[in-house]
């Protein structure tokens, strides 16, 4: 029985590997098998020290191999500290990228203003913000941002990119009917540009459906339990295949961009997808460059990695961390990115 369990989870391991070259408008199964590779790992380690306990070598190398193959995916959530130097005297930018859930809604301005101050105390140069709202009381965070930020490109809804350097155009781009949506802005950074793409890719749906069961349950109304898992199993598979289809429209302009390029923003999926993969395309993924440790951005009880930083090959991220602000259930993103 441990054999067959050994030999199934490094099957599944395997082809959750490759789950993010599938689109999962066609290849669902195999596609989900992404979001839980952190368990298949921790599985496999299991599965080796239970091999090497029993002196049974051969039967070793199954999770062995298996780990081996995962080291790239393992590099995508996790880096060791000693192959990083941190930030240095070379040229660049500090950017950062954060979703701010609307500042909660507050009107006094607190949370706004703290997150302003915090992305002065990081240095940050160019910030891009989702799920942003500029009416706080009777004031506009706008105001307040630009004795900062002096200048600002908005997109659709609540899209915007601060920045201390002159943005000489920008655009949106339109997913259509959905609350979600992404834009880009030229920005002249000492004389040379850089296209800067802001992304807000479609949610999971799950706190649509707890909203709603619970208005249904408010009603005296029963949920039956196969109801629930078909609720949610039918949501994210929808969501995953409107972000696939948000993201090949991103990565068309990514490559089409006569720019060097920086992409920011919530993807709302996680390392080895085919969203992240496919927007990842020839970029460098920051993390891996200047991260250390492991890379969560999402504040709830679910530590997963959904908001990146990835840039041109032609740049180099020196640093890429983030701060653990308790304004939203996102936690911001920097990276220094040298040129």
């Amino acid at each position: 029985m441990l054999l067959v369990i050994t030999t199934m989870t490094a099957t599944f391991t395997l082809f959750g590997l490759f789950g993010g070259t599938v689109d999962p408008a066609t290849g669902t199964a195999m596609a989900m098998l992404v979001y839980i590779l952190p368990f298949l790992l921790g599985l496999n380690i299991i599965l080796l020290f239970y091999w090497a306990i029993r002196r049974k070598w051969h039967w070793m190398a199954i999770p062995a191999v298996t780990l081996l193959c995962s080291i790239h995916y393992i590099g995508s959530v996790y880096q060791p500290s000693f192959f990083h130097h941190g930030e240095t005297n070379r040229s660049g930018i500090k950017v950062s990228t954060y979703n701010v859930a609307k500042f909660s809604r507050e009107t006094s301005g607190f949370k706004s203003q703290d997150i302003l101050s915090e992305m002065k105390r990081q240095n940050v140069d160019i910030l891009c913000i989702q799920e942003y709202e500029d009416i706080r009381g009777d004031k506009l965070n706008s105001t307040s941002y630009k004795t900062y930020f002096p200048h600002m490109a908005t997109g659709r809804n609540d899209m915007v990119i601060y920045s201390r350097y002159p943005i000489e155009r920008h655009d949106i781009i339109d997913f259509g009917k959905t609350n979600n949506s992404a834009m880009w802005a030229d920005i002249n950074v000492n004389s040379r540009i850089v296209r800067v793409f802001n992304c807000h890719l479609e949610t999971t749906g799950f706190n649509r459906v707890l909203h709603q069961l619970g208005k249904e349950q408010a009603l005296g109304r029963s949920i039956e339990d196969n109801a629930l898992i078909r609720t949610f199993y039918g949501n994210y598979t929808r969501g995953m295949a409107i972000r696939a289809r948000q993201a090949d429209m991103v990565a068309e302009l990514i490559k089409g961009s006569q720019y060097p390029v920086i992409v920011c923003g919530d993807f709302n999926d996680v390392p080895y997808s085919y969203v992240y993969k496919t927007m990842l395309g020839n970029l460098v993924d920051g993390f891996r460059e200047g991260g250390e440790g492991i890379m969560y951005t999402y504040s709830g009880k679910k530590r997963v990695r959904i908001d990146y930083i990835f840039h041109d090959e032609q740049f180099q991220s020196e640093s890429y961390y983030i701060k653990e602000l308790t304004y939203s259930d996102h936690y911001p993103v920097f990276s220094k990115i040298a040129f």
